[in-house]
């Protein structure tokens, strides 16, 4: 598994999150956001790389097998908007690519029981390299 980078702010709401979302739904929907969590290196949000997918990073994903391209933005759930294509971290895709870097092959099961590669193939706007570090 390749390191995974959180910025301290994201990694601090996704924390919060993670225990809402325990009392609320119980720990199934965040058990995958939890293991990602707990194996992020964690970083000041002005020190983030550039290529490393963020919460509200816009990104684009390629899927290896049809080459079928998505562009998503990672969002808290309450900001989740398919038509827009705002997808929550709680999302498996979004909690698959999440601290990420530019390159990298993510693959998670598919609803069939299939698995699913794609490749982050280009951030198109991430809020640390534009300086927007409080979104």
């Amino acid at each position: 598994m390749n390191t995974i980078y959180l910025t301290e702010k994201d990694h601090q709401r996704l924390h919060a999150l993670v225990q809402a979302q325990r009392q609320t739904t119980g720990t199934h929907a965040v058990e995958a956001l939890c293991k990602e969590l707990k194996r992020a290196k964690v970083v000041p949000s002005e020190e983030i790389p550039v290529d490393v997918v963020t919460m509200n990073s816009f990104l684009r994903l390629r899927e290896l097998k049809s080459s079928s391209v998505m562009e998503i933005t990672i969002t808290y759930p309450k900001d989740a908007d398919l038509a827009s294509r705002k997808i929550s971290v709680l999302a498996p895709v979004a909690t698959a690519i999440l601290g990420c870097r530019v390159g990298d092959e993510i693959e998670w099961p598919a609803p069939n029981g299939s698995t699913v590669t794609y490749k982050v193939e280009e951030i198109l706007y991430q809020p640390e390299a534009a300086g927007d570090f409080y979104l």
